[in-house]
């Protein structure tokens, strides 16, 4: 069932979406050679909870880390640890914070140190694909239209769109309705409406869509080992643009 929100739901999470912003910012920062990923989840751990919100990944499902971490040829849900980045390496950061019950929830690849030329452009890509979406995330439109945006952008530029995961409805629950899957066709799918709140993340491969997961449950990796970008971010959909909750975008 899709959950449309209330006036008092939707301030609630502006106040989690903009906390959720935010940390996604201070992990990017946090983004630099010798730094492990450890480290950066106990810091933004200690960011939201500073700012009077709880990390929503914290035990989500059983996940140990309080953010994802996926770096290289990992897609998501890479678990921090004792990994040291190292230069040249891309991190995509996934945040999540909750704030009277409610969900901010968005992600962003970061460039550690200088890296490949190729490397950026799929990060660019990735990112200006959910700037594609976006542009039909209005009342009136289908979910497949945004999907269809998505995937027609992503793959224009030679790249591929990961099948098995994809955007949701986000709200009281991490995970809603609908499914907001990066590819597809327009025109299909559920109507858009006022109060429809949804977490639209392209997840890109510089090679092709196969993905593989990894014997500890949670960390996706590309299956011929290329690299791979997320971009996030939480919309509201309103009776005009749409409202990025997690703004500013990254």
């Amino acid at each position: 069932m899709i959950k449309l929100k209330s006036s008092h739901e939707i301030e609630l999470m502006r106040q989690a979406g903009k906390i959720t912003a935010a940390a996604r910012a201070f992990a990017g920062e946090m983004v630099k050679p010798g730094v492990t990923t450890q480290e950066i989840d106990k810091a933004v751990e200690k960011f939201i909870r500073k700012q009077g919100a709880t990390p929503s990944f914290l035990h989500l499902y059983g996940f140990p880390a309080s953010i994802c971490i996926s770096v290289n040829d990992e897609v998501i849900h890479g678990i921090p640890g004792k990994r040291v980045l190292q230069e040249g390496d891309i991190v995509s950061i996934d945040v999540g914070a909750c704030v009277g019950g409610f969900h901010g929830d968005c992600c962003a690849t970061f460039a550690c140190g200088t890296i490949d030329p190729e490397a950026q452009r799929l990060i660019d890509v990735t990112r200006q694909s959910f700037f594609e979406g976006i542009r039909y995330a209005k009342e009136g439109h289908r979910v497949g239209d945004i999907s269809s945006a998505i995937q027609t952008y992503v793959e224009s530029n030679g790249f591929s769109i990961v099948r098995e995961y994809v955007g949701h409805g986000v709200g009281a629950a991490m995970h809603e309705d609908p499914e907001v899957p990066n590819f597809g066709r327009s025109g299909r799918g559920p109507r858009l409406l006022r109060g429809m709140t949804l977490a639209i993340e392209p997840m890109v491969n510089a090679g092709g869509a196969a993905i593989r997961q990894l014997s500890d449950g949670w960390t996706v990796k590309t299956l011929d080992g290329k690299w791979s970008a997320h971009y996030e971010n939480t919309v509201l959909i309103t009776d005009g643009e749409p409202e990025i909750l997690t703004a500013p975008a990254i």
